[in-house]
């Protein structure tokens, strides 16, 4: 542990996180039956994954609460500014020994048996792998979020989803529909309003995903778009800060303004509209004694096993393909992350393993 996690109880912290998250979805879905019902479930299976954690963490072993699983590398749309593609991680190209869906079923057993109650499902495009999501599916203890761009949504999803309302689509939206289809393309904006007025019509429950820039900050938190989200039928936001990877975007990033900002504002807005629940990541990195990644909050594991510190930190010492998942967070790359004081270092913005990318770097080849 670094000496920040000495300080307060990083446990209990990401405990109050999902039990906050928790109770905001069930404000969220009191109107809606069968949600309801689900989220009362989910809360119980949430509470008895916290003590799994808490029992692990009293013998000297921390898990994270959260799991971002980046199930495919394949995309078809080109984003601007994606880390992603930026990173090589995304490609057009049919993928190579990428996890099989029953390899990924076994992963999300182990995470429900070693207490982690969000699976984040990414890409590329998560909904080209259906047979995953399907299997995702059958894990009731677990919220698989599906952080997507819509364009793959069909009938035959929005029966899964109805059938397994631990499936939680959230759809990737920049703003407007100038700003969104400056950045996904023309025509993805009316996509995403079209698939958002089906889901409400079957009374399904769904998400958005905003990636905030010094750009769009204000239009994204403003009334007027929040509160068209809500009248289609979205119960939640997940402001994700934009994080750059060329030094030509570095002026996109969010800075300490803006994240003061954005925590005023969610702040708000979680009092005066319940109706949605609010989420932002990685959040005020402040209050929780640094950066989350590396298994402090969460990880990340690649379309082909890897497990990495973080979507934006994209290296490996370790594939879950050929160990467990909690070997993986005991990797030498997770273990040096945590111990060396490089999670809670002072950074300008951004994301504090991409500014320190050449330390981890030298963490991977034994140079550090």
């Amino acid at each position: 542990m670094s000496g920040n996690d000495t300080k307060f109880d990083l446990q209990e912290y990401m405990t109050k996180g999902v039990e906050s998250v928790v109770a905001g979805a069930l404000k969220a879905t009191l109107k809606n039956p069968a949600e309801s019902v689900f989220m009362l479930k989910f809360a119980s299976a949430a509470k008895a994954a916290s003590r799994r954690r808490r029992k692990l963490e009293d013998q000297g072993e921390h898990v994270p609460a959260f799991l971002i699983a980046s199930i495919t590398s394949k995309c078809n749309l080109h984003c601007a500014g994606c880390y992603s593609r930026c990173n090589h991680a995304t490609v057009d190209a049919e993928p190579v020994s990428q996890l099989s869906g029953e390899e990924w079923l076994r992963i999300f057993e182990e995470a429900d048996e070693l207490g982690i109650s969000f699976i984040l499902l990414a890409g590329g495009e998560p909904m080209l792998r259906r047979d995953i999501i399907e299997a995702a599916g059958k894990k009731q203890n677990i919220l698989f979020p599906i952080f997507t761009n819509g364009t793959f949504m069909d009938d035959a999803y929005f029966a899964l989803f109805d059938r397994c309302r631990n499936l939680v689509p959230v759809m990737s939206i920049e703003g407007e529909r100038e700003i969104t289809d400056a950045r996904r393309g023309e025509g993805i904006y009316d996509r995403l309003l079209t698939n958002m007025d089906e889901l409400k019509r079957r009374g399904l429950i769904f998400g958005a995903s905003v990636t905030v820039t010094t750009e769009n900050i204000r239009e994204v938190t403003s009334e007027n778009f929040l509160w068209a989200l809500s009248d289609r039928g979205c119960k939640a936001v997940i402001f994700v800060e934009f994080v750059p990877v060329t030094e030509e975007s570095r002026e996109l990033a969010p800075g300490d303004p803006e994240r003061e900002y954005l925590a005023g504002e969610i702040e708000r807005l979680r009092a005066e509209h319940p109706e949605m629940v609010y989420v932002s990541f990685p959040g005020d990195e402040k209050s929780s004694g640094g950066c989350v990644a590396a298994g402090r909050g969460f990880f990340h594991i690649n379309s082909n096993g890897g497990a990495e510190p973080c979507p934006f930190s994209p290296y490996s010492d370790i594939n879950v393909r050929n160990t467990s998942l909690r070997e993986a967070l005991h990797s030498p790359l997770f273990t040096a992350l945590r111990d060396g004081g490089i999670l809670t270092d002072d950074h300008e913005g951004g994301c504090v393993l991409y500014e320190k990318r050449e330390l981890v770097e030298k963490i991977i080849s034994g140079q550090a």
